[in-house]
């Protein structure tokens, strides 16, 4: 019995990593991916220290180029890939009336149009296999909207159309395409905000906590398996309530 192959965009950290971590010790094989070349290895390591099996790769999702030769060199090595996680993302805050162009276009290169190059890179292998998953992080913002996050919202509620047009399309290929959209996690991109605004959101969840990586990658892992043969095109929201 071959194990699966996993592809996580934005692997070396946070979210990326524990949905790596997560994945492995369900019995996939890991493909490390994001442009942080040694934290990549260093999630490796740790996946290979609970006897998974990984490999990396240098991924720029802003890059075309980038984006095929990744994919090729893990095709070439795993010959299948079964589950494409696109976690890869980033924010650049501010008030759209003074958002730099700059600040609006990196958001959505990285968030939605990276995500479309993966998803277009490993559709073919997964219609020949007659097989897939693919999981897109989103976000509450996506859906409830944000002050200030204009172009963060935007790039995610892009992601969750994506979604479920994918969805449609690969559906007669026994591919599946879902979407998690994380609340407030407790990550480096969490942890920049200032005091007053993090007790600010944490007052509107109604759990009372933030979330863990680790409770996105658990809605990841049902995603990928085969316990959610019949899910496909819904937007599974782990937010501690804070958006029903």
């Amino acid at each position: 019995m071959f194990n699966r192959v996993a592809f996580v965009t934005g692997a070396s950290r946070g979210i990326g990593r524990a949905i790596a971590l997560s994945l492995c010790r369900s019995g996939f094989d890991i493909v490390v991916a994001s442009p942080e070349i040694e934290k990549n290895e260093e999630v490796a390591e740790e996946i290979r220290a609970c006897s998974g099996e990984a490999m990396t790769v240098n991924l720029d999702v802003t890059s075309a180029e980038s984006v095929k030769t990744a994919f090729a060199k893990a095709l070439a090595d795993k010959t299948r890939i079964d589950v494409l996680v696109n976690n890869a993302g980033i924010t650049r805050d501010g008030l759209a009336v003074r958002m730099k162009p700059n600040d609006w276009d990196l958001v959505m290169q990285i968030n939605l149009d990276g995500a479309f190059r993966c998803c277009q890179a490993v559709l073919p292998t997964m219609m020949r296999n007659r097989w897939g998953r693919i999981v897109n992080i989103a976000s509450v913002v996506g859906q409830a909207g944000s002050a200030g996050q204009a172009n963060y919202a935007a790039s995610k509620a892009g992601l969750i159309g994506l979604t479920k047009a994918l969805a449609q399309e690969m559906a007669s290929r026994n591919i599946t395409v879902n979407a998690v959209a994380p609340g407030y996690i407790d990550t480096d991109m969490t942890k920049v905000l200032p005091e007053d605004v993090r007790a600010k959101i944490l007052a509107a969840v109604p759990l009372g906590r933030m979330g863990k990586p680790e409770d996105i990658a658990n809605a990841v892992k049902f995603l990928a398996g085969e316990d959610a043969a019949y899910i496909t095109g819904q937007v599974l929201a782990v937010n501690g309530g804070m958006y029903m």
